[in-house]
């Protein structure tokens, strides 16, 4: 089936229809539940290919995942957003990005208003790592260092404290245009 053109689509029907049309074989448009582990390369070349992504396709369920797919493409389409990436906890996804954005020797910025197992990432294996941390209330997080990931989040626990997105939107914006600067 032809793929819908979603550019213009409302958010309740992006969230429904992004990244999935229908089944070609049954014809069914709910996105199917795929239980695996593996998948089946036609063969060495395929693999080959897959494994130095050359290619695009499914190789291990935890690297690549049909179902996922359809996720991270509804994500991504309801934030405006080039790509999304969905992982199997909040935890993982706080490593992730941190560690996908500082290096040993950075020093990154966050809420004191985290939750637990959060605090301990960033207080104890991202320093171990070289990755210091320096903790503020986000209400006083205004101009960090150019190049320098923040990060909120809201609602935390046990405080149920929110993050002001807009502030800190403005902060992400203002260190974007600063490091372009300081770069030239």
């Amino acid at each position: 089936m032809p793929s819908q053109d979603l550019s213009h689509a409302r958010p309740e029907t992006l969230a429904l229809h992004a990244g999935w049309r229908a089944d070609p074989t049954s014809g069914s448009v709910a996105v199917p539940i795929h239980q695996t582990t593996s998948y089946q390369f036609r063969d060495t070349d395929h693999a080959e290919s897959l494994f130095a992504l050359k290619e695009l396709g499914n190789i291990y369920t935890r690297v690549t995942n049909p179902t996922v797919d359809v996720l991270e493409q509804r994500l991504s389409a309801l934030e405006g957003g080039a790509a999304a990436l969905a992982l199997a906890s909040g935890q993982a996804a706080s490593a992730l990005s941190v560690q996908n954005l500082a290096r040993a020797g950075d020093n990154i910025v966050s809420s004191t208003d985290l939750y637990g197992g959060t605090w301990n990432l960033f207080a104890n294996t991202l320093a171990e790592q070289g990755i210091e941390r320096s903790a503020s209330s986000i209400r006083l997080i205004r101009r960090p260092s150019p190049g320098r990931p923040t990060t909120g989040r809201g609602p935390t626990m046990p405080r149920r404290c929110r993050t002001r997105s807009s502030r800190c939107s403005r902060s992400a914006r203002w260190r974007r245009s600063a490091g372009r600067s300081a770069s030239r």
